[in-house]
């Protein structure tokens, strides 16, 4: 049925089906963890404390995971994350009394690094598929990719929720299982083998990035993700629940429907930031796009802060402050694919995901320290901190327009 399509586009649908179905497992997975250990009586900390593996891990993951990518190539560390998730959710189909926290952390662990590098090698293949002469559609592949994981992330919670309610905890793991492990096969025969490898094996010591442009976009990127992971990961399910009295359905659908928009806003984002005109977007994109974002978030938080509508403040702010976030993350996710070296991409990519991965990693510790001691107020305008940090960072991005060729 594909066989008039080019190879690269093959390829490209493979890699981006893997992507997809892993996704939503992902998602699908996270929302049953956060619902099934709540029923088993689990306090929100304990909770909370089940992602810190998650999260760690996929620092040391894309630090890692590059160099072994650009070494035994893009397919086999595709392959590995997909064969890593299958166990994970294997770990969780064990009868509940053997689900302990160090347990739940360790398949956590697990699934935390399948992520990492599932999308390391995902978004690093696609440099390989799209000649370097090509930024538009470089541009616009990375978008796609990156806005419809976003979606099918938000869609996978409420695959989750449905999934415990129709068959439970054990038997949703297991499908999802199921359902990965044909992925895998499909993936295993079909991509190939020497995808992403780089030619020169490279050296351990070479996972730090030499490329001034990619080490200030890796410092954005960890202060962009931060901000809003501080408010987003426990501080603002736990206001919904607990000061408007929204229940778990309520809460649950809000957050999949932020991210499900946010997802579509990313995957427009080439139209919206300016491919249309026959340009592709530099570092004074990148600029514009945090300054704005900081600007939105310090309104939010003054607003929250002396009471103001909080409720309409919240629900249209936050998803006002999604819509520009997602633009500046896949302007972001471009960059750093359009930075990178097309040898050994996987090297530059991977460590631009660790500082993705460590700022993720600060908010989600900050979110539930912040709010805990000084509400969401506080935690919006450490957001707007981390926003200003972004944008004084990314004055500093090279400024050279490129003309776009699809």
């Amino acid at each position: 049925m594909f066989s008039h399509l080019s190879k690269s586009v093959r390829q490209y649908m493979l890699v981006t089906f893997n992507y997809w179905n892993f996704t939503i497992t992902d998602g699908a997975l996270r929302m049953l963890v956060v619902l099934y250990f709540h029923d088993l009586g689990y306090s929100t900390l304990e909770i909370a404390s089940l992602f810190l593996f998650y999260e760690f891990f996929g620092v040391v993951t894309n630090l890692i995971g590059g160099w072994l990518g650009a070494r035994l190539g893009l397919n086999k560390t595709m392959n590995l994350g997909l064969a890593m998730q299958i166990i994970a959710l294997v770990m969780l189909a064990v009868p509940h009394v053997w689900l302990t926290i160090p347990w739940v952390m360790a398949a956590q662990a697990l699934s935390g690094i399948a992520k990492d590098l599932n999308k390391m090698s995902a978004k690093s293949s696609i440099k390989t598929l799209v000649p370097d002469e090509q930024q538009g559609a470089l541009y616009k592949w990375i978008a796609i990719l990156t806005g419809s994981k976003n979606a099918l992330k938000g869609a996978g919670f409420f695959v989750g929720g449905l999934l415990l309610s129709l068959v439970g905890f054990k038997s949703a793991v297991l499908l999802m299982a199921a359902l990965l492990t044909l992925v895998f096969i499909g993936s295993v025969l079909g991509l190939e083998s020497n995808m992403g490898k780089a030619k020169d094996k490279p050296k351990f010591k070479q996972i730090f990035s030499k490329s001034s442009s990619i080490n200030i976009l890796s410092a954005a990127r960890m202060f962009l993700f931060g901000a809003r992971d501080v408010w987003f990961v426990v501080a603002l399910p736990v206001y919904l629940g607990s000061v408007f009295g929204w229940d778990h359905l309520w809460v649950g659908g809000f957050l999949a429907t932020w991210v499900i928009a946010y997802g579509f806003v990313q995957g427009i984002a080439p139209k919206i930031t300016g491919k249309a005109q026959g340009k592709v977007p530099d570092g004074s994109a990148a600029l514009w796009w945090a300054g704005l974002l900081a600007l939105i978030t310090a309104a939010i938080a003054y607003a929250v802060q002396i009471g103001w509508q909080p409720e309409l403040v919240i629900v249209v702010g936050l998803m006002i402050f999604g819509a520009v976030f997602a633009v500046n993350s896949s302007l972001h996710s471009y960059l750093i694919v359009s930075y990178a070296k097309g040898d050994g991409v996987s090297l530059d990519v991977g460590f631009y995901y660790m500082a993705n991965a460590m700022g993720r990693l600060i908010g989600t510790i900050l979110s539930g320290w912040i709010f805990q001691i000084a509400g969401l107020a506080a935690c919006l305008w450490v957001s707007f901190a981390f926003l200003a940090i972004t944008t004084l960072i990314s004055i500093r991005l090279p400024k050279i327009t490129q003309t776009a060729k699809a």
